[in-house]
């Protein structure tokens, strides 16, 4: 018994392709093109740590600083793993190798597309961050959603890879929450 029969399969990458082409579309204007490199590469796991080192800090994390970066190391770790067991067993290429039309636009951190990993890590951790600092929320989701936008714009995933990445990073961080308030 299949799930998912070919045709359908098929129309889903050509929509999933279409969207992704047209999403590349921004990265022709200079300054999209630069604000979304740069929060792409906020978005890589060194500055991540720094929040995490620094959270505990009196005068930075305050009071909820040492759970909130427990919390992010825990569920860093949890998503990493699952990242990177996705990315190897699936092992999607990125749309600028697959799509004509689609270039790089910043260096992927490895070759494998599915699921955005950022997403996964941004979307995780701003689920986190405004549970501890909720004054914080807003700046937080709009961070995630530039993260997750990034990813498609610079040529790096599809935005399937987005949405897989984001429901994941959600899902972890919200059973994280639940069973350690």
């Amino acid at each position: 018994m299949r799930y998912w029969p070919d045709e359908r399969r098929a129309r889903w990458i050509e929509r999933d392709r279409r969207w992704a082409t047209a999403l590349h579309r921004a990265s022709t204007q200079p300054l999209v093109l630069q604000l979304l490199v740069a929060v792409s590469r906020l978005g890589d796991g060194g500055p991540w740590v720094v929040v995490m080192l620094l959270l505990p800090l009196p005068l930075l994390g305050g009071i909820n600083g040492s759970m909130a970066a427990l919390q992010m190391a825990a569920v860093g770790a949890v998503n990493l793993g699952l990242y990177l067991a996705l990315k190897h067993h699936i092992g999607r290429r990125r749309p600028f190798v697959d799509c004509p039309g689609i270039r790089c636009c910043t260096r992927p951190l490895d070759s494998f597309s599915f699921p955005s990993g950022h997403t996964l890590h941004a979307v995780a951790f701003a689920l986190i961050l405004s549970h501890h600092y909720p004054a914080l929320a807003v700046p937080l989701w709009i961070y995630a959603a530039l993260v997750a936008a990034s990813r498609v714009v610079l040529g790096l995933h599809y935005p399937s890879d987005v949405l897989a990445g984001a429901a994941a990073g959600l899902a972890t961080a919200t059973v994280l929450l639940v069973c350690w308030p």
